[in-house]
């Protein structure tokens, strides 16, 4: 038995920190998981910054509802799911992720939640685990699947190391240099038929 967990951000979707930081006019909102492999670290520091600027869950919530899945993700995420099992792996928020799951018809998505205060203020994050992505993967290998995985960033490395295959998707010159031994991929045509030469 084999499964297919795939990073979102980067990997399916645009990333929502980029969109909100380009829409909300604040450039250090830009920095992602690509730049600062410490999540906790990096919410904490977003956290900060929205609460500086009096923005919240509502703010951050009608930029998503603009976010459109990258071009080409949406025929690719439909050609994987008629070959075989796929859970998106994301370090996201349900608050987030919700419209984005909409337009990617509706994925299994394993992700984080949110504690917001009832005037919206974002007050901390909550992870589902630590580790998540590799703790998935090392749990559904238990279960007897093979995992072939997909991400982008600093923190998906773990998981795509420990899967009987793991490829970068659009990475950056940096974490492709880092780990020379993970096939680095640019397109979705490349990436399906990679993925269906490991399955």
């Amino acid at each position: 038995m084999k499964i297919v967990c795939l990073d979102v951000e980067g990997v399916l979707t645009p990333e929502i920190w980029i969109e909100f930081a380009r829409v909300s006019g604040i450039p250090a909102l830009r920095r992602t998981t690509r730049e600062e492999p410490d999540y906790d670290k990096l919410m904490a520091w977003r956290c900060q910054i929205l609460k500086e600027h009096g923005l919240g869950l509502r703010e951050v919530q009608a930029v998503i509802e603009q976010i459109d899945p990258l071009p080409g993700a949406l025929a690719f995420l439909n050609a994987l799911r008629e070959k075989t099992e796929v859970i998106l792996l994301s370090d996201t928020f349900r608050e987030f992720a919700r419209p984005l799951m909409k337009k990617l018809n509706y994925p299994t998505l394993f992700c984080n939640s949110l504690e917001v205060a009832p005037n919206g203020e974002i007050l901390r994050h909550v992870m589902r685990i630590q580790n998540s992505k590799l703790a998935t993967v090392k749990a559904l290998q238990s279960i007897g699947f093979e995992v072939v995985s997909v991400g982008d960033s600093y923190n998906d490395i773990d998981m795509l190391l420990h899967s009987q295959a793991g490829f970068l998707f659009r990475t950056t010159d940096e974490i492709r240099t880092r780990y020379p031994q993970l096939p680095a991929l640019e397109s979705y045509g490349e990436l399906l038929s990679a993925i269906e030469g490991a399955l």
